[in-house]
């Protein structure tokens, strides 16, 4: 108990706030260098190339009522089905949600399909758009050279036992070594950390020696954060240890052959 109680304190110290719940950020930037890994695999799309490496948070991108639309009708499908452990997710592109301890297609559920509707995916396409014009604008590329990418999902994390290896979503991890046609990877927060629910933030781990602190993102209704994918954004969400937290993840590819398209009602 000695050594835990010691080991929290190191960690509570050596932690650095990039944006806070209770903080209302037109836009808060972080560069720096790109790994040699992304250096390597970007120099292959030339106007996908960053300026530099880095992140960034705005509370400014995205409207009230938009995040309203898409928090309505996932609440709703999670509510129909959901993951026996501690992450349900669902993906539009794919149909893919979690049912219990497996996956099913979200269009062969009669229930689930029937709650999506064209003015869901007219949002969700507006938002996609917003964020990747952002991405563009602040890394220094192309907007035409960014395509949206799969996996791209609505989660819903809560303190449930993990019951699938799908369910441990706090392991610290590298988005291009998880998904390779990962680049940029965007998150809108659908509810807010304190507030709808406690643990859930989101971690950068930025030196691997622990001599430098983490930088912390509190998620925020509204609030979008995105990055570069590279091995320079090592990441983790910390466990949820109460209530729900509901989030989208938005991923890009500079890889025209690694694109998906735009959300549409899939018929079956």
């Amino acid at each position: 108990m000695i050594v835990v109680y010691f080991y929290s304190q190191q960690h509570k110290i050596k932690e650095t706030k990039f944006a806070a719940a209770n903080e209302k950020l037109p836009l808060r930037l972080q560069k720096f260098e790109c790994s040699e890994s992304y250096k390597t695999e970007i120099r292959r799309y030339p106007n996908c190339v960053p300026q530099k490496c880095g992140r960034f948070v705005s509370d400014h991108l995205v409207e009230e009522n938009e995040v309203n639309v898409l928090l309505s009708l996932v609440r709703t499908i999670f509510a129909i089905t959901s993951s026996s452990g501690g992450a349900t997710i669902l993906n539009l592109n794919t149909g893919a949600l979690s049912y219990k301890e497996q996956f099913v297609n979200a269009y062969r559920v009669p229930r689930v399909a029937a709650e999506i509707r064209e003015h869901h995916l007219a949002v969700y396409n507006t938002i996609k758009n917003k964020i990747k014009h952002a991405i563009a604008e602040q890394f220094g590329i192309s907007k035409e050279s960014l395509y949206l990418t799969d996996p791209t999902f609505f989660s819903l994390l809560t303190n449930l036992t993990a019951k699938t290896i799908n369910d441990e979503y706090w392991h610290t991890h590298v988005d291009k070594e998880t998904y390779e046609s990962f680049h940029y990877t965007s998150l809108l927060y659908l509810n807010t950390y304190q507030r709808d629910y406690k643990g859930g933030r989101f971690i950068f781990i930025n030196d691997t020696d622990a001599s430098t602190p983490n930088t912390i993102v509190e998620p925020k209704k509204g609030r979008v954060s995105a990055f570069t994918s590279g091995a320079e954004n090592p990441h983790y969400v910390e466990q949820v240890t109460d209530g729900e937290r509901y989030a989208i993840t938005i991923s890009f590819t500079c890889d025209s052959e690694r694109a998906i398209e735009d959300l549409i009602i899939k018929k079956n």
